[in-house]
């Protein structure tokens, strides 16, 4: 092969790797934006369930609070010399009472944990972005070996664009319905 040769060759390939790495540029403005939108995502519901936690905790301790109140009353009572029946209606009252806010905060824990499962719905749309934006810089990783003079890591991925396209922010996400459907039809 002639000097001629060669360089024709490497010119090809320079121009080749230029046309990737400009292609790869191109698409690190969109990784970028995907990135923060999970991150938005997964600090949104980070807060979210920190919320629902901390009220379910105060509901929480107004309920032992109650039912430590309760079990005083009774206990004092059950020992009392003086158990009328008057004594014991109040007793009575305390523990409807008691067993009617017991129920209510059933209620409020079972919507609480179901609005801590539905908080956790970016998990599907962002493990989508960030598979996306790992295919990318897994093409990006041969050129840069390339313009380096390194050598690539042996069967390193690579992805179209159209790979790349799906899931980016909330106006070209699915939708809660489209999740739920899709489960559903897995039969969860």
């Amino acid at each position: 092969m002639s000097d001629a040769s060669i360089q024709s060759s490497l010119q090809s390939v320079d121009a080749q790797v230029h046309e990737e790495l400009h292609g790869i540029a191109a698409e690190l403005p969109e990784a970028r934006e995907k990135l923060t939108y999970v991150r938005s995502m997964t600090e949104k519901a980070a807060t979210k369930v920190l919320d629902l936690v901390e009220k379910a905790q105060n509901d929480a301790e107004s309920v032992r609070k109650k039912g430590m109140e309760l079990s005083d009353a009774i206990s004092r009572l059950a020992l009392s010399n003086e158990f009328t029946l008057d004594r014991a209606r109040a007793v009575m009252k305390l523990c409807a009472a008691y067993a009617s806010d017991a129920a209510s905060f059933a209620a409020r824990e079972k919507s609480l944990h179901t609005e801590i499962m539905m908080s956790q719905d970016f998990q599907d749309l962002s493990g989508q972005v960030i598979n996306k934006v790992m295919k990318m810089l897994e093409r990006m990783e041969k050129p840069l070996h390339h313009v380096l003079g390194d050598q690539p890591k042996p069967g390193a991925a690579t992805a179209t664009p159209e790979e790349l396209a799906g899931v980016q922010t909330p106006d070209k996400a699915l939708q809660q319905d489209d999740v739920d459907d899709l489960l559903s039809s897995l039969g969860f």
